[in-house]
């Protein structure tokens, strides 16, 4: 062979023992075959091989693997962003005439997607309170095909009951999904409590480092199966190089949680009991209205604290004096964040739609990391005596 063909064609690979201890990234596009038949046999679903890294990936794989194994489910697929896994699994598990039950208090991106973009395909979506979310007898029509819910959610932290949910949604033969970022598997399983479907947005808690953004889901075989055939189509799986970091993130969850929860609930604490941060949001405070059903549920209650300072011109003059706490967007890393909700996550609701979120002007919520809790909390005082 010349050189330029030499230079082109692969090297055989290394024959002797290659196990290696972290997950190897497969940072390619196609994977090669030996015959026609090794390609009939995939294109058959009887070969594990890979065909092409836009429909599974070796590195993309493992790590799906690893959300399976901490969710409690039977498969998790992984997905470019938290809001790319949500668009994929509603369009996958829905069709037009189809109504969505889902959450008033939930994430803005969520809202958007089903007002904005599902709506336009004959989606229909309806919104409910809480209170609502409580009683789930009385939720669902005639057309209801999947309770799309958050718990707790974004950004007061309140919380669902998840198994009583869960067993209504069976008994109609709708599906159930929680947004299980805030929590992650460390703190609270709603597979365990009968949920079908669980959806992170990986960039946050799981991967920890505030480097990638992916999504994931996770949840039976069968449902599992009929969101990847969607996955193929729109093209929303994660590059293996994400992957990799969000399987080396996914090593330290647990003692990263043990962090963030003791964090958090110190912080709220301290907040608690001063009276210049006005009413705080956090599950593990006995004044929080769902105290009781997290401690019913989760292991523990979680990084993210949210504090309403009365105004928004109060907020942002706190917002503003943080020295320690970043002023930032997202959530679920090793740094601590401090967003305005009503300028990031709720951005562009209507006054309606932001009073049914239990949303207000005057909110701040904190992504509680790991650094030393003294210093947050004296950088919370220090930001509470300018607002």
């Amino acid at each position: 062979m010349k050189p330029s063909t030499k230079a082109i064609r692969p090297v055989p690979e290394a024959t002797r023992d290659t196990r290696s201890l972290t997950i190897p990234i497969y940072e390619t596009t196609t994977f090669v075959f030996d015959s026609a038949d090794e390609v009939r046999a995939y294109a058959e679903g009887t070969s594990d091989k890979f065909l092409y890294s836009r429909y599974g990936n070796p590195t993309v794989a493992a790590v799906e693997q690893k959300i399976a194994a901490l969710e409690g489910t039977d498969e998790a697929l992984l997905f470019s962003s938290g809001q790319a896994a949500t668009t994929t699994a509603l369009v996958a598990l829905l069709e037009a005439g189809d109504e969505v039950v889902c959450s008033s208090a939930i994430y803005g991106g969520t809202l958007h997607l089903l007002e904005g973009v599902l709506a336009k395909f004959g989606v229909r979506s309806r919104f409910v309170t809480l209170e609502e979310l409580s009683t789930p007898a009385s939720l669902f029509s005639d057309a209801t095909r999947l309770v799309w819910f958050e718990s707790p959610n974004n950004p007061t932290l309140r919380c669902v009951e998840i198994g009583p949910l869960a067993v209504a949604c069976r008994a109609r033969g709708v599906l159930s999904a929680i947004d299980n970022t805030f929590a992650t598997p460390i703190n609270q399983q709603p597979i365990l409590l009968g949920v079908d479907l669980v959806m992170h947005s990986a960039t946050k808690y799981l991967n920890g480092h505030a480097d990638i953004t992916a999504g994931a889901l996770a949840g039976s075989s069968a449902l599992i199966e009929r969101i990847l055939a969607t996955r193929k189509k729109l093209g929303t799986v994660l590059d293996p190089a994400a992957a990799y970091a969000l399987g080396r993130g996914l090593k330290t969850l647990a003692v990263r949680m043990e962090r963030h929860n003791a964090n958090a609930l110190a912080v709220a604490g301290w907040l608690a009991q001063d009276a210049r941060a006005g009413t705080v949001y956090y599950p593990g405070l006995d004044t929080h209205p769902d105290h009781a059903i997290a401690r019913r549920q989760m292991n523990g209650f979680g990084g993210m604290v949210c504090v309403d300072l009365g105004s928004y011109e109060r907020a942002a003059r706190f917002f503003d004096s943080l020295e320690v706490i970043s002023r930032a967007a997202s959530l679920g890393g090793v740094e601590s964040l401090c967003s305005l909700p009503v300028l990031t996550s709720h951005w562009a609701l209507s006054d309606e739609e932001l009073a049914a979120a239990g949303v207000t002007p005057g909110m701040a919520r904190l992504s509680v990391g790991l650094e030393d809790v003294d210093d947050l909390i004296a950088d919370l005082d220090q930001a509470l005596g300018k607002g």
